[in-house]
């Protein structure tokens, strides 16, 4: 978590978030950070607006839970009529130790 909380410093900011920046951020946190990841993160963000997924996140997060129970419920007559499950055919029990016998040498 650390990593993504000093790209939204940076963002915060205004500055780049350049490898070198969540670096710094994140020595200066005293934090034993992992180039590789690191990496990944600027790599992921790329053409990534974060403004607007903040803004996103925030609304989504201030949905009540409630109204999101109801919908689901609704929802669910909708699905489609359940498939009639394949048989499963019968295995004799020498079939089956002769498949735990090559599990187990």
């Amino acid at each position: 978590m650390e990593y993504i909380y000093s790209a939204m410093v940076l963002h915060s900011a205004g500055k780049s978030i350049t490898e070198d920046a969540v670096m710094g951020i994140l020595k200066a946190a005293g934090v034993n950070a992992d180039a590789a990841k690191i990496k990944a993160l600027i790599a992921s963000l790329e053409g990534v607006n974060i403004k607007e997924a903040i803004a996103s996140a925030s609304v989504m997060a201030s949905a009540p839970a409630a109204a999101a129970a109801p919908a689901a419920a609704a929802a669910a007559p909708a699905a489609p009529a359940a498939k009639e499950e394949p048989k499963e055919e019968a295995v004799s029990e020498e079939e089956a130790a002769a498949g735990l016998s090559a599990l187990f040498g």
